[in-house]
Parts: C-alpha cells; structure tokens; sequence
C-alpha cells in the first residue's frame, strides 16, 4: 500500500530548500521566508531555525569559493610571473591579469 505522506527527513529537506530557493532565486529576506514557513504550518522557532540554519550554509558556501578563487588567482598570478621572468619570449600577462582580479575578487568577497 502507497502513502501520500512523506517521512520525515523528506519534509525537513523540503522545508531547507524551500527557503534556500526563497533566499537565493526569490531575493527574499530572512524575515520573509520564516513568514513564508509559518504560512505554511510551522511553530516560529522551528522557522526560524531553518532559515538561521540555511542562512549559515548560504555564507559559509560563499566564503569557501571566496577562498577557493583567492587561491586559484594567486596560483595564476604566481605562474604567469614566474614563465614571464623566466625569459622564454612570451609575456604571460593574461596570466597574470586574470590571476590577479580573481585573487581580488576572492579578496573582496572573503571580507565581506
């Protein structure tokens, strides 16, 4: 026999990508996707729950690939330099440049 139900862990998933579609495709505010969960039938602390916990994905993702393009950017930067310094009779400025705005890009988006 099928049930319409759903487990548990099923509904919980729902709920977590339910607001991490709200806060990153809608550009809902946090505040606007608890409201949004307790329309949908949850206490406001189980809401809110939710929407702090996905809320601390959400950054911690963007800190890792803030640190991730400051890596690949001064690993780009770094060889670019040294073939260049290295006087093989090219100048590797694409290198260097492409290296160079995606370290400050990871720089930028680390501190922020």
């Amino acid at each position: 026999m099928e049930t319409n139900n759903l487990e548990i862990p099923d509904v919980a998933n729902h709920h977590y990508n339910y607001v991490a579609n709200l806060l990153l495709n809608e550009n809902k505010s946090a505040h606007e996707a608890k409201n949004q969960l307790v329309a949908q039938g949850l206490s406001n602390e189980i809401a809110e729950l939710i929407v702090e916990n996905v809320e601390i994905e959400i950054q911690e993702a963007k800190h890792e690939k803030a640190r991730k393009d400051m890596v690949y950017g001064a690993l780009w930067f770094c060889g670019g330099t040294i073939l260049t310094l290295a006087d093989i009779g090219f100048i590797f400025w694409g290198a260097i440049l492409f290296g160079g705005i995606q370290f400050f890009k990871g720089l930028i988006n680390v501190n922020s």
